[in-house]
């Protein structure tokens, strides 16, 4: 087997990488090793002890991620871990009305920097750490043989790759579809456009929440806040709401909504789009029509640990908002993207802000991961994405 150099870590910081934690931090390193940036080394305790082979970066804070635990090679440990992750959806997904999921989930996975979609014969890789993104050619061949798609676009942009030292990229990496790809939801028609998208084109990890509101909408009138291409509306429509109103400030992913309604087979009259700013939107006097159901899916307020002030009192602002609308027996689905709000911190956030609005509510329900957005118990880094569905009196 292939020698790699070895990375050394200080004494007593090897407990979470013996727990399997994918990061290793530049706080821990005791004597980096001789590589280049982009490399895999061999990572070590003070006493000598293997613990994990992982992908080296020192330009990045997290300068090391742990990409197999046991002392074989890693790569064959690599294509492993992808292997299984691709039959773990095969099992859920086989007889499903489904065809745009996730692939691959990163450490949710045991592959950190990794994300790979689903987008009926397409697949959609993200590389956010330098260690895959060297390993781009190898990934996408393994990706090739395994799933046998028509194509591989990649769409590799954030904050993750910027903290990395990496530039966006995208574009085709293997064969090319042109236009927009038609995939299903549940039965639910979407057409995904690839270049120029949000995330991967459409938000795969609320699918779960996207059928609960599906099946809670009959009769009932929809605003579905920050809805990018109209996942939510187009679910409550197929639930029997009467009218589902759309918001958001790409007026693009608006057309292409209203685009969505329209395959679907609902009729034009019972879709309306408002391209503007959310919190705008609410202070409008009067609102467009009356609702008594809402769904609040920002994007992410709080990106760092220096935005959460600012982000909790953006969080408050926006669902004290939309709480004060609703009438009694209306529905909220509220949810937060942000891992620096974790659970406790958002239910004080809706606590608050329903004071603020002086309501009386009740949580129906929590979050529901989709099955192909697996978290790992032993880097629960990957738990970043939560929901309340609240009854509102």
């Amino acid at each position: 087997m292939t020698a790699y150099p070895v990375l050394k870590l200080k004494a007593g910081a090897d407990v979470h990488i013996r727990n399997h934690h994918h990061a290793i931090f530049q706080t821990a390193v005791a004597a980096p090793p001789s590589a280049t940036d982009g490399a895999i080394v061999e990572v070590r305790s003070s006493d000598g002890d293997f613990l994990c082979y992982a992908t080296w970066n020192a330009k990045a804070y997290i300068c090391g991620r742990a990409i197999a635990f046991e002392k074989k090679d890693p790569l064959t440990q690599v294509r492993s871990a992808i292997e299984r992750a691709i039959a773990l959806r095969r099992e859920f997904f086989a007889t499903e009305d489904t065809t745009a999921y996730r692939l691959v989930n990163a450490e949710g996975d045991f592959l950190p920097g990794l994300i790979v979609d689903r987008y009926g014969s397409v697949l959609v890789l993200q590389l956010t750490t330098l260690g895959f993104d060297t390993l781009r050619t190898w990934t996408a061949d393994l990706l090739m043989d395994s799933v046998k798609p028509k194509a591989i676009f990649e769409k590799s942009a954030g904050p993750a790759r910027k903290k990395e030292g990496l530039e966006p990229m995208e574009g085709w990496l293997r064969g090319e579809v042109q236009g927009a790809i038609p995939v299903a939801e549940r039965g639910l028609k979407y057409l995904i456009s690839l270049e120029g998208s949000q995330k991967t084109g459409l938000f795969l990890d609320q699918r779960e929440m996207r059928s609960l509101v599906r099946s809670l909408a009959k009769d009932r009138s929809i605003l579905d806040c920050c809805s990018y291409v109209g996942g939510f509306s187009v679910s409550a429509l197929a639930g029997g709401a009467h009218h589902a109103d759309a918001v958001d400030y790409d007026a693009v992913a608006l057309a292409r909504a209203a685009e969505h309604v329209t395959i679907n087979g609902f009729a034009a009259d019972r879709f309306g789009s408002f391209a503007e700013d959310v919190f705008n939107f609410f202070r409008r006097k009067p609102l467009p029509r009356s609702y008594d159901f809402i769904v609040l899916d920002p994007p992410a307020f709080a990106k760092r640990s220096s935005d959460l002030d600012p982000a909790k009192k953006a969080y408050t602002d926006l669902n004290r908002m939309a709480l004060e609308i609703l009438p009694r027996g209306g529905l909220l689905l509220t949810c937060s993207c942000s891992y620096q709000i974790d659970t406790s911190i958002f239910q004080t956030i809706v606590f608050h802000a329903a004071r603020q609005a002086r309501r009386s509510v009740r949580i129906l329900q929590r979050h529901h991961h989709a099955y192909d957005h697996p978290i790992n118990l032993y880097h629960p880094e990957v738990d970043y994405l939560k929901s309340l569905l609240l009854w509102v009196e």
